[in-house]
């Protein structure tokens, strides 16, 4: 099959026929990769801190399924091959760049000021991404912190906040809301969200507060002589690596100028297929020319004070790697079997969307439950006119709220998780994380449920 074959959609009569005939079997390997980064860095701890055998366990899991696709369907790899590449290209440009921006003196960890933090990223992941903002603020909140015992927790609700509930203001934010711009979502119209995002992340600040002030207390008692003086900053505040901010802001306006002006030229002119494959290769070259200048630009001085290894990033590449692979079947069956949920209300679309996009790539799971709801008549085919309606707002919130849930439910979450543990940080494992989002997140979602679409139809 051609490369021009492949564009134009691949063997869809093949496609068809596995979407419908496969059984849950057909997920086995990615629910193994799933069980594998739960269990073996408890099992095996030592073992799996090289990532070296944690790409032998993504390829083990991950290769059988590309290999049967590859022989079948070639599309498939294609376009799953594309979405990894502008995904690991985004998250790596954003590392690297992000890796040479120093803050000089760091702020003290206070819980007031640990809160602002969160605070300032919660705004910032709607307008340079929760990827962008998670990268940019992680390494200063981990240094002012760096005096303090007990600061897992507010690595946790980083990855709460600035990696996820954050990002849902405008398509910028997170891959779904991207993808629904690309569809015909106006620009503007994710800021009718401000009511979710303003309770959601209130109430998460506010308990994060008084949690880490909790913590804080209980860690001035154990300490000799004051915590509050030992978390002072010794050294005046100031930034180096200034230019990396504008690669920054150059990453951002990549991803805006391809939804904005490049994808809709070569839709016009090539079909949405191959204008999606052009829109990812511009991203992808543009991104990859701003971390190359990030790298050139920035002296290893700069990247050893933010004791910058690539480490974080490698580990992120190889399990994603795999989970793009290993997930294909799961995406096929739910894009075949999801109307068949009998999905009637808002608020059944927000956690069935949220449910899978937590272990499942958000941004296909947003799209196919917004075919799901097209098809049902419950939202407009021309999404130019969507208009305040629920389910889409339902849908969207979903997918990125609910990445939240788990550390693979969205990219930066594992980035943020392994840059921690680089700083000998004790991070919970998978299931440990998922008891803190379990007493926490869950809660909140539940009153967002009954506040925005309970009742609603």
């Amino acid at each position: 099959m051609g490369i021009i074959a492949l564009l134009d959609g691949g063997d869809k009569a093949f496609w068809r026929e596995l979407s419908t005939g496969w059984s849950v079997l057909a997920c086995l390997p990615f629910a193994a990769l799933l069980l594998s980064i739960a269990v073996l860095p408890l099992a095996v701890p030592h073992w799996w801190e090289h990532n070296r055998n944690k790409g032998i366990v993504a390829a083990f899991c991950g290769v059988p399924v590309g290999l049967f696709f590859l022989n079948r369907d070639s599309f498939q790899i294609l376009q799953t091959g594309a979405e990894y590449a502008a995904f690991i290209v985004l998250l790596g440009s954003l590392f690297v760049i992000s890796g040479g921006i120093y803050v000089r003196g760091s702020l003290a960890g206070t819980p007031l000021v640990n809160t602002g933090f969160l605070a300032v990223g919660s705004v910032l992941a709607s307008f340079m991404g929760t990827t962008g903002a998670s990268m940019l603020l992680i390494r200063p909140l981990l240094r002012a912190n760096q005096k303090r015992k007990r600061k897992s927790h507010v690595v946790i609700f980083f990855i709460f906040i600035v990696a996820n509930t954050g990002g849902c203001l405008t398509p910028l934010g997170d891959p779904p809301l991207f993808l629904g711009f690309l569809k015909g979502v106006p620009f503007a119209w994710t800021l009718r969200f401000l009511p979710q995002w303003a309770l959601l992340n209130a109430a998460l600040l506010i308990l994060f507060h008084f949690l880490d002030q909790y913590q804080f207390d209980k860690g001035d008692v154990e300490t000799k002589g004051s915590l509050v003086e030992d978390v002072q900053s010794k050294e005046r505040i100031g930034i180096e690596g200034w230019h990396n901010i504008g690669l920054l802001g150059g990453v951002v306006l990549a991803i805006y100028a391809s939804g904005t002006w490049i994808f809709p030229w070569a839709e016009h002119r090539f079909g949405h297929l191959k204008a999606d494959f052009l829109s990812k290769g511009v991203q992808i070259l543009l991104m990859a020319t701003l971390a190359g200048l990030s790298l050139r630009l920035t002296s290893r001085k700069i990247r050893s004070k933010n004791q910058f290894t690539w480490s974080p990033i490698v580990e992120v590449a190889v399990l994603f790697a795999g989970i793009f692979m290993a997930m294909i079947p799961a995406l096929l069956i739910l894009d075949a079997k999801g109307d068949q949920f009998g999905l009637k209300h808002p608020w059944q679309y927000f956690w069935l969307t949220g449910g899978l996009s937590s272990f499942l790539d958000n941004a296909p799971t947003y799209l196919t439950y917004l075919s799901v709801a097209q098809g049902a008549g419950m939202i407009p085919q021309d999404l130019r006119t969507v208009g305040d309606n629920l389910y889409l707002v339902a849908i969207s919130l979903g997918a990125v709220f609910m990445g939240a849930n788990t550390y693979i439910g969205n990219g930066p979450n594992f980035m943020v998780k392994a840059i921690a543990e680089e700083a000998k940080i004790p991070m919970p494992s998978f299931f440990g994380y998922m008891k803190w989002s379990i007493a926490i997140l869950i809660p909140f979602f539940i009153a967002v449920t009954f506040l925005f679409f309970r009742g609603a139809s």
